[in-house]
């Protein structure tokens, strides 16, 4: 193999690593198109909860601010359209990047966008390579007050480098077992939910009954190891709690 297709390769790998740590609300009540962009975005790695009303989408970011990555929001909604939706977001100081998506092209109706709040915009009819980029460089922005590295209790989790390290050594960890312990490490001494957990790292429609939260954790405690699992406590009827 030649080394220009060696390092298309590399390039490749990375870029899906990255998106599958990446979570993504799609609004947009064209339900064929909102599934497809769904599918495309899900073949490319991320993890994608698709909303059609655009209060009910003000209302799930109120309630789960650090839940998503980006959002992708179009104009034309119905309940509150996605003008008014991401104006409320920033004056709430909700600094989700967001990507407004409309049929109209003109000057003052991109301004109007970018004014409410948005971060870009993209105009539809839209190549789904474009919608990938415009994703990607939106991602690549720095977020405001949000550290990249995070330590608590001897336990080093580095969101650039996708790594977890004790006592100088790398923990190695699955892409949901990195999501779960940065989800507590961001939130230390809450008690969080089953069910906000699966919000977090899996699709909001997942089977809150499944137990596949529980398995995960139970995964995570022993790779983190006696010393330092020990910090990530279960609070039966409630959920979980990492200790600082």
């Amino acid at each position: 193999m030649e080394l220009r297709e060696c390092n298309l390769l590399h390039a490749g790998f990375i870029k899906n690593l990255y998106a599958q740590y990446m979570k993504i609300l799609l609004v947009e009540d064209n339900q064929k198109l909102a599934e497809s962009v769904k599918k495309g975005l899900e073949q490319e790695s991320y993890i994608v909860d698709c909303l059609f009303d655009g209060g009910i989408a003000e209302r799930r970011i109120f309630a789960y601010p650090q839940d998503y990555d980006l959002v992708i929001l179009d104009i034309m909604l119905p309940g509150k359209n996605g003008l008014e939706v991401c104006q409320a977001w920033r004056e709430k100081n909700i600094t989700i990047p967001i990507l407004m998506l409309t049929a109209k092209d003109t000057t003052s109706d991109k301004v109007l966008g970018l004014d409410a709040g948005g971060d870009d915009y993209l105009i539809k009819p839209f190549a789904f390579e474009e919608l990938l980029a415009r994703i990607r460089a939106l991602l690549r922005r720095p977020k405001e007050s949000t550290p990249n590295v995070l330590s608590a209790q001897g336990i080093t989790l580095n969101n650039g480098s996708k790594k977890v390290m004790i006592a100088g050594k790398e923990v190695p960890l699955t892409l949901r077992e990195f999501s779960i312990l940065e989800y507590f490490l961001r939130n230390p001494n809450q008690v969080l939910t089953r069910e906000q957990i699966l919000a977090h790292v899996w699709e909001f429609s997942f089977d809150s009954l499944s137990n596949v939260v529980d398995v995960h954790i139970k995964n995570l405690r022993r790779k983190l190891g006696s010393n330092y699992g020990q910090h990530l406590q279960t609070l039966r009827g409630l959920g979980y709690r990492f200790t600082v």
